[in-house]
């Protein structure tokens, strides 16, 4: 069956070019959601006005991959601890947050935050946020696809391609052939 998944971890780049390696996973947009304001721009967003986070929207089969195994992999990928922060990036943009599209997925994220914090898998709690999905905003274009068509720009090579390598050892039964 087809699924929708709405997670920000941060910089949507990042978000974005650990997910589009997933089985199962059919398509990310990266785009901006749980804001106030409708169309919000990369540069209206940066400014950490608009209430929007980064964020990607996970089109997949649900017979492939779960929900749960998105929330783990998510969970697995990012800080969340680090309220309104992911390394460098900071402002609420660049919050931790699960938005849910049903009740299924509200209560199955809010159990993956309760177990992992029980078995204190965080040296710290986890502040992510779970809201209900809002409007989704796809960003403009030149921020699709945006790490795997220029891995050598610097913030890439930096920060995401560690974080890619990281993924990949700790979740190699996920990736595409």
């Amino acid at each position: 069956m087809k699924s929708v998944a709405t997670f920000a971890g941060g910089c949507f780049w990042c978000t974005e070019a650990v997910f589009t390696q997933l089985i199962g996973v059919e398509k990310v947009l990266s785009g901006y959601t749980g804001g106030f304001i409708k169309n919000p721009s990369y540069k209206e967003v940066c400014t950490g006005r608009t209430g929007h986070a980064e964020a990607v929207e996970i089109h997949f089969d649900d017979a492939v991959i779960s929900y749960r195994d998105l929330l783990e992999i998510f969970f697995g990928t990012h800080d969340p601890t680090t309220l309104n922060r992911q390394g460098g990036d900071i402002g609420e943009q660049y919050r931790s947050a699960v938005f849910y599209h049903n009740q299924e997925q509200k209560e199955q994220a809010e159990a993956i935050i309760k177990e992992l914090d029980e078995n204190r898998v965080f040296d710290n709690p986890i502040v992510t946020k779970i809201e209900p999905a809002a409007a989704f905003y796809p960003s403009e274009t030149e921020h699709h696809d945006y790490f795997s068509l220029h891995p050598d720009q610097p913030y890439c090579a930096a920060v995401i391609s560690p974080k890619i390598q990281k993924f990949k050892k700790k979740f190699v039964d996920f990736l595409k052939k």
